[in-house]
């Protein structure tokens, strides 16, 4: 028997169509709402791939408009951030002219008339008419939400209104011009949503390279990867469930209505149903209607174009060749109305240079793309991957020499660059993106789309409901429109006005209350130590940090050590007072991944993605009256240097004690920066320890300050267990000491492999869930075995203290009172405390049931 399941709002595909659509009806209709993605990787075209351990490539998203817009800035909650190309950002290349297209609608003019200044009025009413096109596409596209009455009278009126819209793009440049050369300018980009002007609809060029573009474009920092893990990390948050390898079979019907879907979990083989009464269908318009049996009622639609894409990997620069970022087009006639009547790889090209525009890659990528009709490799098509013959392998092989062929021509040497190339024909297309032949950008934009009905979100059947490119226009942004209108379309007219005033206001404004995630750019690298560093971090535009912190607290670093990045925590060592960066201090470990990167490999002008402030280890400079006692380990200064600089700021007049310990001399760090501060801290006292030579901090070295009211303590492990145990022999009261941590990737690395050979051992035994327990009246909660006991009391709602989560901060301290467990205490305890059974509950792996208390 087939397995059933229940959701709300079943949503096939997770491009940025079907995420919108899942937010939207989420969000604002309440509703249970499942993605199913037959990829392994979620986000559609905005997932990346990555080749020879260290190229990153995009695989739809090449360049997006300067300004996020409010959609965007939607399904982002404002957090995305954008690196704009240069102003001259597309260079259009004809046999005897070059024409670079410049940002805003205004240099755009003055370009056009400038070089063409016998059209001058013409230009204008084009520029007239591309308003009016544009008009008409977006009233057309939000009518297409509509009911079928509204639908039905409304579309004629538009086409009546706006006729030129439904031109061809040919037919409209040759009434508009009379130079040949202006009408191949202003008639160039077509590729931007794949129909040629001899069959494309002029109001589909009048919104994608006319309007989208006119203000100027941009890259996504961190590349089209980091726009989709900003989105899947906020629909979690909505509710919305995400599965990948999922292969909708059917989309089930009875009387003309939906009653579910059949989907296979191609990973495990098993098949199952989703009883649901709404399907939003981000897998295209042509795949939509074959899952409901009418795939053939498209079949008068023309075809759309597929493309080849090449993906080189570079040991140079670009910018050595002279090229800046921009996007350049390479069109073999002046008149390629057709499209595609020349032979695959001398069409029309299109280059562009990811990584001189963004900040965040680490090794240079160039893409090149050519739209081919899909029949080239129809003697392929059906083939698996692994069984195509040697002849496919020649056409790719083809097709590489004569697209590098022609780079090479424009960028002499650009060849022996080279050392990474892979070739992506519509048969790659077909099978990762599930189009239709390999369609790049949906349904062909033509008039007879703007004129169908079933070129929409709506169907004939009730509670089927298409998003995504074919249900707006082609792009990330245009699919994100599409699921915008399939929303408009699923949920209740009530819920609407509650929707599109969020939208259109663009993302909230961050709570202040939770870490600013994003990138920062590196401004500066220091050499301290022979092994450590300071590095400055300071915003990618704008005069101020997006976040403040307090003093003591930290910033976890996304290290980009290989494809996948590592997490690293370092404490901040500038003062809070400083608003346009932050700094800093990071000491080389042997062996060490993330240290020994930002020591070798770092360069200044590099993004680095960032999350804080985190920590509880701060200081308010009002918050102690009498004596406060700074004690630091090596580089666990650094935390405490912020924490001078925020009383100096202050004026702070109060003793202050900073012991400070060092293996050797040439291992202080922030000497110069101590000794500055003496002359602004009139109450500071300042005793540097080198073990070396004097032994480490000891109770002696204590004795003198066993009267602060408040002691910071940070550094390795056991010498922090050492001064635990020294400060309480000496009587200070242990709710004075603030203890923080060093957590390095390999004690994080060590926690999972004993969470999971816990988990296996029960498994094992049988065992689902361990107890624990708490004396004093408090429910006992379940443990999964492998989960900690913070993580585990956290998904009960048993309240237990806590900040970082990572065992940096000490703050989520238990008492295990009785059973067996794994645990890290990293240096926060003194020995008696763990002799008393005081651990961190973020560190605590139970292996039986326990009894704890706080």
């Amino acid at each position: 028997m087939v397995a059933v399941e229940e959701a709300d709002v079943v949503v096939i595909g997770s491009g940025m169509g079907g995420l919108a659509a899942a937010r939207a009806i989420a969000q604002f209709g309440k509703k249970r709402v499942l993605v199913l993605e037959q990829h392994y990787t979620l986000g559609g075209m905005t997932h990346e791939f990555s080749r020879a351990g260290r190229f990153q490539f995009g695989t739809g998203l090449h360049y997006m408009s300067a300004s996020a817009g409010p959609f965007l800035e939607f399904m982002t909650d404002g957090r995305v951030q954008l690196s704009p190309l240069p102003d001259d950002y597309d260079v259009l290349h004809f046999p005897d002219f070059d024409f670079a297209v410049p940002a805003t609608k205004e240099r755009f003019r003055a370009r056009l008339v400038e070089q063409f200044p016998a059209e001058a009025d013409a230009i204008d009413d084009f520029f007239r008419a591309i308003r009016r096109g544009m008009s008409a596409l977006a009233a057309r596209n939000v009518l297409g939400s509509m009911s079928a009455g509204i639908r039905k009278s409304g579309m004629p009126v538009v086409e009546r209104l706006f006729p030129l819209a439904y031109r061809s793009l040919q037919e409209q440049v040759t009434r508009s011009f009379r130079d040949p050369r202006l009408r191949a300018v202003l008639a160039a980009r077509w590729g931007l949503y794949g129909t040629p002007p001899s069959s494309s609809a002029f109001g589909y060029h009048a919104a994608v390279p006319l309007t989208f573009f006119m203000a100027g474009t941009a890259h996504p920092v961190g590349g089209p990867k980091e726009l989709g893990r900003i989105v899947l990390e906020i629909l979690q948050r909505y509710g919305v469930e995400l599965r990948p390898r999922q292969r909708v079979a059917e989309v089930v019907l009875d009387r003309g209505k939906v009653t579910g879907v059949d989907v296979e979990d191609t990973t495990s083989g098993r098949c199952y149903r989703v009883r649901t009464g709404t399907v939003v269908s981000a897998a295209g318009v042509r795949n939509t209607y074959a899952l409901i049996g009418r795939g053939q009622e498209l079949a008068d639609f023309p075809e759309e174009p597929s493309a080849v894409m090449l993906f080189l990997g570079m040991e140079r620069s670009p910018a050595e060749f002279g090229v800046r970022g921009e996007n350049h087009w390479f069109m073999p006639d002046i008149d390629d109305h057709e499209g595609f009547h020349r032979p695959p790889g001398e069409g029309t090209l299109y280059v562009s240079f990811a990584s001189l525009n963004n900040p965040a890659a680490r090794h240079h990528t160039v893409e090149a793309l050519e739209l081919v009709d899909p029949r080239v490799v129809d003697q392929w098509r059906g083939m698996p991957e692994g069984e195509r013959p040697e002849s496919y392998r020649e056409l790719k092989e083809q097709l590489t020499e004569r697209l590098i062929s022609r780079l090479e021509d424009r960028w002499p040497g650009f060849r022996q660059s080279i050392a990474f190339a892979e070739l992506a024909t519509p048969l790659s297309f077909e099978t990762y993106q599930h189009s239709v032949l390999g369609s790049f950008y949906g349904l062909a934009a033509t008039p007879q789309r703007l004129r169908s009905p079933r070129a929409g979100c709506r169907t004939p059947v009730k509670g089927l409901f298409v998003a995504g490119q074919d249900a707006w226009g082609s792009g990330v942004v245009g699919a994100l429109a599409g699921g915008l209108m399939a929303a408009n379309a699923v949920l209740k007219s009530r819920q609407l006005g509650a929707m599109w005033r969020t939208v259109l206001a663009g993302g909230p404004p961050r709570d202040p209350a939770e870490p600013w995630q994003g990138y920062l750019r590196v401004a500066e690298v220091e050499a301290l130590t022979p092994t450590v560093r300071r590095i400055r971090l300071e915003p990618l535009d704008g005069p101020e940090m997006p976040f403040s912190f307090a003093a003591g607290q930290y910033v976890k670093v996304d290290v980009p050590v290989a494809v996948e990045p590592v997490e690293r925590s370092y404490s901040i060592c500038s003062g809070p007072g400083q608003k346009a960066f932050a700094e800093i201090a990071v000491k080389h470990e042997p062996d060490g991944l993330g240290s020994g990167f930002l020591h070798d490999e770092l360069a200044v002008g590099q993004a680095l993605r960032v999350s804080g402030p985190h920590g509880e280890f701060s200081w308010d400079p009002g918050a102690t009256d009498g004596t406060l006692l700074l004690i630091a380990g090596g580089v666990g200064i650094t935390p405490l240097m912020s924490v001078l600089i925020a009383a100096a700021d202050a004026g702070h007049t109060g003793r202050i004690v900073l012991l400070a310990s060092f293996r050797a001399d040439d291992e202080v760090v922030f000497r110069p920066e101590i000794e500055a501060l003496r002359s602004r801290l009139p109450g500071i006292e300042v005793a540097i320890v080198v073990t070396g030579r004097q032994g480490r901090i000891g109770t002696e070295t204590l004795r003198p300050y066993a009267g602060a009211s408040r002691v910071h303590l940070c550094g390795p492990a056991p010498m922090m267990q050492d001064v635990i145990g020294h400060l309480t022999e000496l009587g200070v009261p242990r709710t004075a000491i603030r203890t923080e941590a060093f957590v390095s990737g390999r004690s994080k690395e060590t926690r999972r492999e004993k969470s999971h050979a816990i988990a296996l051992a029960a498994a094992a035994d049988g065992i689902t869930a361990f107890t624990i327990g708490m004396p004093d009246g408090a429910a006992a909660f379940r443990c999964r075995p492998g989960q900690s006991v913070l993580d585990a009391a956290n998904l009960a709602d048993v309240p237990l203290p806590q900040s970082c989560g990572e065992g940096a901060c000490g703050t989520c301290r238990v008492q295990v009172l009785t059973g067996a467990y794994e645990t890290d205490t990293r240096g926060m305890f003194s020995a008696g405390e763990l002799a008393a059974g005081w651990r961190l509950a973020c560190q605590t792996l139970p292996t039986e049931d326990l009894t704890i208390t706080v």
